[in-house]
């Protein structure tokens, strides 16, 4: 089965800056192409979408310009998820430089790193709504207790696609399904959202972790925002934490072995290209 990492990172710390990596040793060193392809290898991935890592503020830019140009050596990268904070005063001009670039697909604002009242701003939904005029998504990047805030923010935004990544980043070691449960059926009312099943694994526990673990919560996304709203995505490196690329997608093949051909092929291929506009 042809298969779409709709997450995958790659950061080189020598030429970019990510100041939080340093508080996590196992992902403190720099992740490249030739070491996602080893991490992937014959697992079926055909294409991925690079998603922004949380660079160093000064370095969004460059960090885009940067992958845009391996993307042009490596068209595995078929589409990218740039960075942007749409708090500032001088994100349209941002903006207007991102979307030079041939492959990029979307924006991203990590929130869970932020305080909380950054999304509740007006200008904030302002700039989002930018997206829109473009036909660009808006990768939605939240802690589980956050979600109200997700929910808030894409009812001010009716025409923007948005992405919710990691299923909303669930307490899934501890269990904590409420108000996870409710907040995920609530979000998953609105129609220009859908749900990246990504990296699931990287919150389970790390030491004695199984695919029923993760059962749960897959389900619980998939109830709700049914075969057409979902996508499944590595989040690697951050998901070896936990386990490796192999061994997580293992566990989502796995989860879905009982499905029809039909239903997992829009789950690792199909929903991917049409909702990020990747290029048959």
């Amino acid at each position: 089965m042809k298969m779409v990492d709709t997450h995958q990172h790659l950061w080189d710390l020598k030429r970019f800056h990510y100041s939080w990596c340093a508080k996590i040793p196992k992902l403190n060193r720099s992740f490249l192409i030739g070491d996602y392809r080893k991490a992937a290898r014959d697992a079926g991935i055909v294409k991925t979408v690079f998603v922004e890592c949380d660079v160093d503020d000064p370095q969004q830019l460059e960090e885009a310009r940067a992958i845009q140009s391996l993307a042009d050596r490596n068209p595995l990268i078929a589409g990218i998820i740039a960075s942007g904070r749409p708090e500032q005063n001088d994100f349209a001009d941002h903006l207007r430089e991102l979307i030079r670039l041939p492959k990029l697909k979307g924006l991203r604002r990590v929130l869970h790193v932020a305080p909380d009242e950054i999304s509740k701003t007006p200008l904030f939904a302002d700039h989002v709504r930018l997206l829109a005029r473009h036909d660009l998504t808006f990768d939605l990047c939240v802690l589980a207790r956050q979600l109200p805030l997700a929910i808030s923010l894409v009812k001010k935004c009716p025409r923007v696609r948005f992405v919710l990544d990691h299923c909303g980043v669930p307490d899934v070691k501890g269990r904590a399904f409420d108000p996870w449960r409710e907040n995920i059926r609530r979000l998953a009312e609105l129609p220009n959202v859908v749900c990246k099943v990504s990296g699931l694994v990287a919150y389970a526990d790390p030491a004695k972790w199984r695919t029923d673990d993760l059962r749960p919560w897959v389900e619980h996304v998939l109830e709700h925002f049914g075969w057409k709203r979902v996508m499944w995505g590595s989040d690697w490196p951050v998901c070896t934490l936990s386990a490796t690329l192999r061994q997580w997608l293992n566990a989502a093949l796995e989860l879905t072995a009982g499905e029809s051909k039909e239903h997992r092929r829009m789950f690792f291929h199909d929903n991917a290209e049409r909702i990020y506009h990747l290029k048959p």
